[in-house]
């Protein structure tokens, strides 16, 4: 599938400034593994994903579990931008009686799973796998993770979950961005060699820089035709808030919106 590398950037950008923008306006949120996870979403959004925005129920889709749910301003973004509700809902971002809130919930249309108590998605993306295949649907099943989220145990029982039933139609993708609430991830608790481990428990994996849209894409392509057999991971090594300066590798950005001073420091720098 061809694809235009200028206006992804582009893209990419304007999800960039909105993410800043939702979190400063609501004066909370999480921006920096928003801005971590730009490239991943998008490309999936542009050029992979079967769906369908004007019929977000599409029986035939392919379905998008964000198990890091709390990364709303960057999947409401690109959801928004790919016409699944009005930008007028930005205005209501994590208020009562919005449909945004401030993780992911199906109030929202594009929204396949309520996420947010972290370690859940990949079981619900095996679950809805397993049914796709019960009624002999060719759909793909994505589900995004964070790195943090994935020192929990319940991952790793999906992930054993998802080798057993041979789920070739389950593609996991962990923004592997190295910061976590409380700090850095191989401080915490180390994944490494995460690779590895994935491959230990019976996945196909690879890895690959998160904020490059060929390589984010070429791994997007691949997955369905190099993983007969096995569930599909895409390591994506990104850069916690990457974009703006003072928030890359900041664990402090993990979930504080921008002040009117630090958005204008931040719009400068994309700008």
């Amino acid at each position: 599938m061809g694809y235009d590398l200028s206006a992804l950037k582009q893209k990419a950008l304007l999800i960039r400034k909105e993410i800043l923008e939702l979190t400063h306006d609501a004066g909370c949120g999480h921006p920096g593994g928003s801005l971590s996870a730009v490239e991943l979403l998008v490309a999936l959004y542009d050029c992979k994903l079967r769906h369908d925005p004007k019929n977000p129920s599409w029986s035939d889709r392919d379905m998008v579990i964000i198990s890091k749910g709390h990364v709303t301003p960057v999947v409401y973004s690109v959801l928004a931008n790919a016409g699944y509700f009005s930008k007028d809902e930005y205005k209501l971002y994590r208020k009562l009686g919005g449909i945004l809130q401030g993780h992911v919930t199906k109030k929202t249309p594009g929204v396949e799973f309520n996420t947010g108590s972290l370690g859940h998605g990949l079981s619900a993306a095996n679950g809805l796998a397993l049914g796709g295949r019960l009624l002999k649907k060719d759909q793909k099943f994505y589900c995004l993770m964070g790195d943090g989220e994935i020192q929990e145990g319940s991952v790793w029982e999906a992930a054993m979950s998802g080798a057993q039933f041979k789920l070739d139609n389950v593609c996991a993708i962990v923004d592997y961005n190295k910061v976590q609430e409380n700090g850095l991830t191989n401080e915490i608790k180390n994944l490494e060699p995460l690779k590895a481990k994935w491959e230990s428990f019976g996945w196909y994996a690879v890895e690959i820089n998160g904020h490059n849209f060929d390589e984010v894409i070429k791994a997007y392509s691949d997955f369905g035709k190099v993983n007969k057999g096995k569930p599909y991971v895409i390591i994506a090594n990104t850069i916690k808030g990457k974009g703006v300066s003072f928030m890359e590798l900041n664990k402090s950005w993990h979930g504080k919106a921008p002040n009117d001073e630090q958005l204008a420091a931040a719009m400068k720098e994309l700008n």
